[in-house]
């Protein structure tokens, strides 16, 4: 008896041992892809040389270099000045593993993780990266950063220095697996040179930061550009072998899509995506393209494609009905719209989680039952035995008919007609809202739109707004409806606390556009944030899925399963494409490719 004592103590502490093992990575479920051992990820050539300039481009405007905080625009890619406790890898569905962070430790019962930082870890002026820095940097947000880290780290209890190099985040809620994993996207601010100059200000002087890049020449309004850091503390790390190749990275601002079209053909950048069918079609015919100089290229990807739509903002009394805005659907011509305006390019979506397992394809499975029958009486019936599917306005009487089963829901809900406006029944105030967009390209969406509600005696109109002051009305949740898209990543978790969770409504800041505010969607995403297994995450996302879309906040739009690319034949690129991203900070300026491509445009 006394041995098996002994034993069993022998045991419980090799098993509390293990459970407690400093790991160099951390994967959602199960293991991470990548060993130990691991030299590089497989979608690198880590023999890339380093080199040249890669120019991309943004709509509208920035007026600041500081992206941690809501005030002001933020000049795009500026991030990649900072670097983060841990890399997440582009062909797995969430895995993270250490870059700031040598090892990444999590109890038996999750309910911290403590990460071991590099002593070679440091910013750009030579400082070591410190455990205080960990600290003071996650502090800072959470009491002066953008409002949406309040809401992504809301159950983290507190954060504290647990050895020499050790921070340890401590949870209120043990169940969010995901939560381990985004701390490691945390990005670590050097206390000495930030908190003298105040966190919170908006400016134009660049932050010392510890990445791959630091910020070099910039315009404000016009361009920004990044270095690479020659001596950067972490360039040969296996999580950064083969990547950040270039010597400069360069955005250009444009005003509107029409002249950043203009300036790719005259050679002013180097890459685009393309998210207009209509240009993807036609728009690629100029000398240069046609002479392979200039490549398109339709890169299949299994990445969830999320929700395009029409967003209605569920605060305004106009679209506080959820019939009401199941009614406006049915005066969206999705079909006409895909085959005049975009050539039959796209898909409709109809979920959330639109080109993955995670959307609620079929009638809910038995696990989902399980989840949704105790909220059945705060359900639309709907939702248990019904696949949503948009209106159509296919077969027999297309648009029209749609019109009438539209015209019919507003009555329905208490909206008249009267002296041919749509009006309250017991008021007479008219359904009219405004659609904010801030391209230019969405007008011919929209305007058919507008014009079809204009039948039903909807008084809708539509108002194109700058990049700038579309972000700040977005922010502040001043709008009717608008466009939009949420884009999704293959493991959702606490960002869809920002996008649908009720403290989000209330928060200025948030990605809670739609004004989601449901108990039932709040309970329906702790269970995701729950999952301990990718079977379940899928189940519960599937049921959150069905309770959202049968909500009927949005009228969806379209998706495509693959990236559409421009770019100036410059580059090379790795034979193994990552599954989840483009992987462009895996390129490299091919040199013969290069000239060739400064001798055309030389030429021209």
């Amino acid at each position: 008896m006394r041995i098996s004592v002994c034993l069993a103590a022998v045991l419980l502490t090799l098993a509390l041992s293990s459970a407690n093992a400093a790991e160099h990575g951390l994967a959602m479920y199960g293991e991470p892809r990548y060993g130990p051992g691991f030299e590089h990820f497989d979608y690198v050539n880590p023999q890339a040389p380093k080199g040249g300039e890669m120019r991309r481009w943004a709509l509208g405007s920035f007026n600041s270099l500081n992206p941690f905080i809501l005030k002001g625009e933020p000049a795009s890619v500026v991030t990649a000045t900072f670097d983060t406790l841990a890399v997440q890898s582009a062909d797995e569905p969430f895995s993270v593993y250490g870059l700031i962070a040598e090892k990444i430790r999590i109890p038996e019962d999750r309910s911290s993780v403590t990460f071991i930082l590099r002593e070679a870890a440091r910013f750009h002026d030579g400082t070591p990266i410190e455990p205080h820095d960990v600290i003071w940097t996650f502090n800072t947000l959470m009491e002066k950063g953008h409002p949406a880290y309040r809401v992504y780290y809301r159950d983290v209890a507190g954060v504290e220095k647990t050895g020499p190099r050790a921070v340890t985040f401590s949870f209120e809620d043990s169940g969010n697996r995901e939560l381990p994993l985004i701390l490691g996207q945390l990005p670590v601010l050097p206390e000495h040179a930030t908190a003298e100059r105040g966190f919170d200000a908006q400016t134009l002087e660049p932050m010392l930061g510890s990445g791959p890049y630091r910020v070099g020449r910039f315009e404000s309004g016009r361009f920004v550009e990044l270095r690479r850091v020659e001596d950067y503390w972490a360039a040969d790390l296996a999580v950064n072998r083969g990547r950040h190749n270039f010597d400069r990275l360069r955005v250009e601002y444009f005003r509107d899509t029409n002249a950043a079209m203009e300036a790719f053909k005259a050679g002013k950048y180097d890459v685009r995506e393309e998210h207009v069918s209509k240009l993807w079609a036609t728009g690629y015919d100029f000398p240069a393209a046609e002479e392979g100089l200039v490549i398109k290229a339709r890169i299949p990807h299994e990445e969830p494609q999320g929700m395009q739509a029409f967003f209605m903002n569920s605060r305004r009394a106009v679209f506080a009905d959820p019939q009401v805005r199941h009614a406006l659907a049915y005066a969206f011509d999705f079909q006409w719209t895909n085959e005049t305006l975009f050539y039959g390019a796209y898909t409709r979506t109809r979920s959330y989680f639109a080109n993955s397992e995670l959307a609620a394809r079929d009638l809910p499975s038995e696990g989902e039952l399980a989840l949704l029958e105790p909220y059945r009486d705060q359900l639309p019936e709907a939702v248990f035995n019904e696949v949503y599917a948009p209106p159509s306005t296919t077969g027999e009487g297309g648009l029209r008919q749609n019109l009438r089963v539209a015209s019919r829901m507003l009555k329905d809900a208490g909206w008249v007609i009267r002296d041919g406006k749509r009006v309250n029944a017991d008021t007479g105030e008219p359904l009219a809202f405004e659609i904010m967009i801030s391209q230019p390209s969405m007008e011919r969406v929209v305007n058919p739109f507008v014009e079809s509600l204009r039948r039903l005696g909807v008084e809708a109109r539509a108002r194109v707004v700058d990049a700038s002051q579309y972000q700040n009305r977005m922010e502040r949740f001043d709008f009717d409806m608008t466009t939009f898209r949420y884009p999704q990543s293959p493991s959702p978790g606490n960002e869809l606390r920002d996008r649908f969770g009720s403290e989000a409504a209330g928060t200025e800041g948030s990605s809670n556009y739609l004004g989601v505010s449901d108990p039932v969607v709040d309970a329906l995403i702790d269970a995701v944030l729950a999952s301990e297994t990718r079977e379940q995450l899928v189940t519960r996302t599937n049921a959150l899925d069905r309770v959202l879309i049968w909500s009927h906040y949005v009228i969806p739009h379209w998706h495509i399963p693959a990236y559409r690319l421009a770019y100036w034949d410059r580059f090379g690129m790795p034979e193994t494409r990552p599954t989840y991203a483009i992987g462009l900070d895996t390129w490299w300026l091919d040199a013969e490719k290069n000239a060739r491509v400064v001798e055309e445009l030389g030429q021209r």
